[in-house]
């Protein structure tokens, strides 16, 4: 019980590093030396110094004969930042308590078994579970070399996420929506269509004090975004890229001196073809995308297999109308049996709405 007491403490400092870490995992580490805590510290930005050494670094006395809580195996490969595992074996530290095991392949046990190789202590699986759940996006990603997708959508109890004229600010309350600029802070990435930014001319940035925007995704394969749209004219300052099947043309290279990135994509029966932009997004180090999608871009995401987690909001109020768009478009399923299948996680009350939670 006392070990799990401890590595608590190591997941909450961990989850501080939520949006900062990306793609590192979230880690935290407390030091235990005499049933009393020496030293703690958590990863608190990519590039920057992992939990471990900044536990190390906070010490009150020798660490020497301590115990060292962590919920992630110690890295013990040189990249941005050299290996924990020299860390704790200079520190003196005679056992490692490990939540998981770190599957990026470059580690996989090869911390614990340097740590043990040294006469260093090592146990592993205290609070698995709950480690893994905090580092799913990491897990997945490291896994897979495809960003964890998450579909965000609103929409009233009818079933509608706009009017029949196209009205859609606001569907859900104010809650609902800042709990929104948490999610977008979280992670990687945010994606929507061109459609979206010529309807709403949305900024799709994090709105909250203290935290960091996404990098702006648009799928636009025939390049229709208007130059004075928000998204544009703040892309000197918001990291944006514009994904399109149009290689070479005068509004690209409009675009590119205003601050976009192109993302040149293939095409796929006649649109962007979704799973090779996605796999594009991986290779540029982007761990996590958050969907602001319309109907026809969430269908699409779903078709190709690369929604691993939905945040469905649900407001209580009903629109009607038979052209009021839905969150989920496109030409449907044709057979019941052909349905996307998700399982489902929490509910959760915010203020007036409902905020429902799946998973792959």
């Amino acid at each position: 019980m006392v070990q799990e007491a401890y590595m608590k403490l190591a997941l909450e400092l961990a989850e501080k590093g939520k949006g900062f870490v990306n793609p590192n995992p979230m880690v935290g580490a407390v030091i235990v030396k005499n049933n009393s805590i020496i030293g703690s510290g958590y990863h608190q930005a990519y590039g920057q110094l992992h939990a471990e050494r900044n536990a190390l670094a906070s010490v009150t006395e020798s660490p020497a004969g301590a115990t060292m809580y962590v919920n992630l195996e110690p890295c013990c490969h040189y990249g941005k930042t050299p290996p924990c595992t020299e860390a704790i074996l200079e520190s003196g530290i005679s056992h490692v308590v490990v939540g998981t095991l770190d599957p990026n392949p470059k580690v996989s046990g090869n911390g614990v078994r340097i740590l043990e190789q040294h006469g260093v202590k090592v146990t592993v699986g205290v609070l698995e579970k709950e480690s893994r759940l905090l580092n799913k996006v990491f897990i997945h990603y490291i896994t897979t070399k495809r960003p964890f997708l998450v579909l965000k959508s609103a929409m009233t109890i009818d079933g509608k996420t706009a009017t029949s004229s196209g009205e859609s600010q606001w569907i859900t309350n104010d809650s609902s929506r800042k709990y929104v600029h948490q999610l977008r802070h979280n992670y990687s990435a945010i994606m929507t269509g061109v459609q979206t930014v010529i309807t709403d001319n949305p900024l799709l940035t994090c709105r909250l004090p203290d935290a960091k925007n996404p990098v702006r995704i648009i799928c636009d394969t025939h390049l229709r975004i208007p130059l004075s749209s928000k998204i544009v004219e703040t892309a000197h300052d918001v990291p944006t890229y514009i994904a399109t099947a149009c290689e070479e043309s005068e509004k690209g290279q409009l675009l590119r001196e205003l601050g976009c990135n192109m993302i040149y994509t293939p095409l796929k029966d006649g649109v962007l073809d979704l799973s090779e932009l996605v796999m594009q997004l991986g290779k540029m180090k982007i761990d996590s995308i958050l969907l602001e999608g319309g109907p026809t871009l969430n269908f699409s995401a779903l078709k190709d297999n690369l929604v691993d987690y939905i945040y469905l909001f649900i407001a209580p109020k009903i629109l009607g109308g038979t052209a009021a768009k839905t969150p989920v478009g496109g030409t449907g399923v044709e057979r019941l049996n052909d349905y996307f299948s998700f399982r489902f996680v929490n509910a959760t009350t915010i203020d007036s709405d409902i905020l429902l939670e799946y998973e792959k």
